[in-house]
This record gives C-alpha cells, structure tokens and sequence, in this order.
C-alpha cells in the first residue's frame, strides 16, 4: 500500500476528516472505529510506517511520542489509575490490518490475556 490509498495518511494529511484526539508533528490518536473495549484509542504514526519490521534507530523520537501520547490519553481519559493495555500488531497473524504502524490503548474493562 502507498500513501495515496492509505487511510492512515489520508487522516494524518487532513484528507479525511476524522475527530482527532490528540495530534502533534509525529502521531494522531482517534477512537477506533471497531473497538474492542470501552476505551480503545489508536495513535497513529504521521509517517508512513508499515510496521513495527520497518522501524529503526530515526524512529526513536516518532516510538516516545507514541508512548506519552498514550499516557497523556490515558490519564485524560480517567483510565491511568485502574489501567490500560497498549498494544502493537504486526502482520496478518497478528491482527494487523492497516498497514500503517499504530498503537492500540485499550482500557475501561479488566482484560484477559487475549484483550
């Protein structure tokens, strides 16, 4: 997938006009359209990243933002203290199906070893 067919970049370039939650110069975070707990935000990557296989040591700085983004997130969201999982798929198997590196925050319910 390209950047010109990818949803992700779509979003990140304002092309499709989604409620972001949260945006800065690296990431973006929305509600996950499919979600899969009473909170499941994804942050997004502004680059476009098709994996967790395509990181490497530029990304440092894209990684952290996602992670404090994600706290940021979950402490306005009022699930910091019970927590929250965060979450990276990579490849079929895994669930991934956006090619576009994202991670998933997953809160407001106890969640088992599958989510």
């Amino acid at each position: 997938m390209n950047v010109d067919d990818c949803i992700f970049c779509r979003m990140a370039r304002d092309e499709m006009k989604v409620d972001k939650l949260y945006e800065d110069d690296l990431v973006f975070a929305i509600y996950d359209i499919n979600p899969r707990a009473p909170t499941h935000i994804l942050i997004i990557t502004r680059e476009h990243i098709l994996s967790a296989l395509h990181l490497g040591p530029k990304h440092a700085a894209t990684l952290g933002r996602m992670y404090t983004a994600a706290a940021k997130l979950a402490k306005e969201g009022g699930v910091a203290d019970s927590g929250f999982r965060l979450a990276v798929n990579c490849g079929d198997d895994a669930g991934q199906t956006v090619y576009h590196l994202h991670m998933h925050l997953l809160a407001g319910r106890r969640l088992g070893p599958e989510g």
